[in-house]
């Protein structure tokens, strides 16, 4: 079933729910946009309420007599489509196996910033996700070209940089992020473009206990403001699983290790957390993670309107903002957490 060419209604956003109507150009583009089917690959699905379409090939269309810019490629400066889109990416997948599920569609006419949530050891299902084609992500939200940001130390790594940059990872300084978020894109200022901030950090990946999920978002909102300042839209993303990939030390059972872990993120900007999972030929002990399901689900996007101005950013608009961010996660979890986390010791908890 593809979307109606009906105009749809506003998304929710509290008593501005008419900033996001959109203009004649962008309905024009978004009824071109959902007259062609997509297949999608193995490790992707829809939710009740979502459907798939592909963007339109095409760089331009005549349409109500005027001349619509539609969604190319988006490439960026150095990624190789060809690299992200390898088979070994989609046998990596498969170990766990790793599976990509849309709450609803996103328009191409927008842009946006997806929260993912936990953090987990090593993020696996962030980079499954969204630096590879292995859970068809391209078909999922066609016309969005996304980055998965990391560490800016990583791109001093002799030759890391250059394979990272190839796969279209950026680093989450804020200059990159803006850059990302306001150049290029279908119109030059960034529509069409997305990336992926894993919020909580190094801080949450020493509370990556497997069958729980403990996310340090209470003092996180830098990539509120972000958005705010660039009009990205907030997607919440949460991946089930993520954090049973490992087993880890309980730091609370020691202080001492607690506090060198905290010296080492403070001093580094990271954190090694002491971890293990199993080998390649033996189940009991190694570095390799265990072949557990992964459920990555993004949310439903939460209109953000602009104000390029930092000094005009309201702080309870802030809040706002970060609380639909959070209930947004709660209502994915209740959702889906008897299906993906029917193991779980504990409901979702947040942390500062």
């Amino acid at each position: 079933m593809s979307p109606s060419d009906t105009p749809p209604g506003p998304v929710p956003f509290g008593q501005e729910n008419a900033a996001l109507q959109p203009t004649p150009t962008e309905w024009s583009l978004k009824r071109l946009w959902n007259r062609t089917s997509l297949p999608y690959k193995a490790g992707s699905s829809v939710m009740p309420g979502g459907s798939a379409s592909q963007a339109a090939q095409e760089t331009t269309k005549e349409s109500r007599g005027a001349s619509v810019l539609l969604p190319t490629s988006g490439d960026l400066s150095g990624r190789c489509d060809f690299l992200r889109s390898l088979g070994v990416w989609s046998i990596y997948a498969s170990y766990f196996p790793a599976r990509l599920h849309r709450s609803e569609p996103l328009l191409p006419t927008r842009k946006y910033i997806f929260g993912y949530h936990p953090h987990g050891i090593i993020s696996h299902g962030a980079f499954a996700a969204f630096a590879t084609e292995a859970l068809g992500f391209a078909g999922l939200f066609p016309g969005i070209t996304n980055t998965l940001l990391t560490l800016d130390s990583n791109f001093r790594i002799p030759f890391y940089r250059e394979y990272a940059l190839a796969m279209g990872i950026a680093s989450v300084s804020r200059e990159s992020c803006e850059n990302l978020l306001s150049k290029g894109g279908i119109d030059g200022e960034g529509m069409g473009r997305a990336v992926t901030i894993v919020i909580g950090g190094a801080r949450e990946s020493l509370d990556a206990l497997p069958h729980t999920l403990r996310l340090v978002l209470k003092r996180r909102k830098g990539f509120i403001k972000l958005a705010i300042h660039t009009g990205a839209d907030l997607v919440p993303v949460l991946a089930f699983g993520e954090n049973d990939l490992y087993e880890q030390v309980r730091s609370e059972n020691h202080p001492v290790i607690h506090k060198l872990q905290m010296l080492v993120k403070h001093t580094l900007g990271f954190t090694i957390p002491l971890f293990h999972a199993r080998g390649v030929f033996n189940y009991d002990v190694g570095l390799m993670p265990y072949r557990r399901p992964l459920n990555i689900v993004v949310g439903r996007p939460i209109h953000v309107v602009q104000q390029r101005d930092r000094e005009k950013i309201d702080d309870d608009y802030i809040n706002h903002l970060h609380s639909l961010y959070v209930q947004e996660l709660e209502r994915i979890w209740e959702e889906w957490k008897d299906k993906y986390a029917r193991d779980r010791t504990s409901e979702i908890e947040i942390v500062a």
